[in-house]
């Protein structure tokens, strides 16, 4: 069944999370970005108002001052004017930096951002318009709409509330002084955007959290997302199957090397070859030291011979400790009795070959338990009589 059909039940992978956010899906509070701009925007006025002031009235002062020396080099007016020029953009230069760390410092501690390009290549399913109507009866595009819709009537009702409660002072403006009317004005500009800063605030801190609960609503994941992830991450089992086969027959050709070390070589005639070596003082039991299979073990037998290692024919044994032992690992526990009859004949052949004991008889038929060689068959069960 398509994935599609299936219920997106299940919460997000950390993989999907991170994919997403490779492409530049991240949960974005619209609120929380214009709380940024507008406080940010009105701490960094206030706070630089006493020195932008001062400067711009200097700056104005000298640019509205003539003389004499002005009138005989006209060319000095130019001057005059980037010089004027520099001393705005000294002045509003800082202002914008301020507001662009704020604002990147918010979407930063907020989680809100995203190092991608993918959301500016050109896509042409946007152009969908069956794409278009489905987003317009998004949970998304409800939530958007509804906090709009609530922002606007809020601020509307904190708005003609300040208006109407003022309304009668305003009137009282034009009979004051300038400069008592201008203060009296400023405190009511700060008044009002304190109060849009306070209702932007509170719909920042309601518009934030859904805004991670809907996103984490778009990610969530089907049964077979799921398993098409982990098959994906973790590879396919067939293709793992083949990778392994490969590595260990890579393992085999390097462990051809280690065969002179070997005590003995144990054959299934043309098959399998498996190298035995045993170091009481350094080992707790005998361990392959190099395997393999057809043309491997001819080679197995080819370097053995050449190196005066013994080579003995034991097809079963050869083919349990081909199926159940890794190279430079111990050998089963298993065979631990089968291992020890062939290296106690090796160990009298060798003493017999240098004049310290008689020569030993047939090799004995190692005891290998029949259930691991991997060539052996369970009996079938009697059928029963009727």
């Amino acid at each position: 069944m398509d994935s599609s059909a299936q219920d997106k039940n299940l919460p997000a992978t950390a993989q999907r999370l991170k994919k997403a956010r490779d492409d530049g899906q991240v949960p974005r509070s619209k609120d929380l970005s214009n709380l940024a701009v507008l406080g940010g925007g009105a701490l960094v006025l206030m706070s630089l108002a006493p020195l932008g002031f001062a400067k711009l009235r200097a700056a104005l002062q000298g640019q509205l001052r003539f003389d004499h020396q002005a009138l005989l080099k006209p060319e000095l007016a130019p001057e005059r004017l980037v010089h004027g020029f520099t001393q705005g953009l000294m002045l509003f230069l800082p202002m914008g930096v301020l507001m662009l760390v704020i604002v990147l410092g918010t979407a930063f501690i907020s989680g809100s951002w995203a190092l991608s390009t993918k959301p500016l290549v050109p896509d042409l399913g946007r152009l969908n318009p069956l794409k278009g109507v489905g987003r317009l009866f998004s949970k998304q595009q409800l939530v958007d709409t509804g906090r709009l819709t609530g922002v606007t009537a809020v601020v509307g009702l904190v708005a003609w509330q300040f208006i109407s409660s003022h309304v009668e002072q305003f009137g009282t403006l034009v009979m004051q002084p300038l400069e008592s009317g201008l203060g009296q004005l400023g405190n009511w500009l700060m008044l009002g955007v304190g109060l849009l800063l306070l209702v932007v605030a509170v719909f920042a801190i309601i518009d934030f959290p859904m805004q991670r609960f809907l996103h984490k609503h778009r990610m969530r994941m089907s049964h077979q997302e799921v398993k098409q992830e982990h098959k994906e991450s973790e590879g396919d089992p067939h293709m793992k199957g083949k990778r392994r086969a490969r590595q260990r027959e890579m393992a085999q050709r390097s462990s051809i090397t280690a065969v002179p070390k070997a005590d003995l070589v144990v054959m299934n005639p043309t098959h399998y070859a498996v190298a035995i070596r045993y170091d009481d003082a350094s080992m707790n039991a005998p361990r392959v030291i190099a395997k393999g299979a057809d043309l491997l073990a001819m080679k197995i037998r080819d370097v053995a011979k050449a190196h005066q290692v013994p080579v003995l024919q034991s097809p079963m044994l050869a083919r349990a400790l081909y199926a159940h032992a890794e190279i430079d690992d111990e050998i089963p526990s298993a065979l631990y009795t089968a291992v020890a009859q062939v290296l106690a004949y090796v160990y009298q052949l060798k003493a017999a070959l240098k004049g310290q004991g008689a020569m030993p008889g047939e090799m004995p038929t190692p005891m290998v338990p029949p259930e691991l060689d991997p060539h052996f068959k369970k009996p079938s069960a009697p059928e029963a009589s009727t």
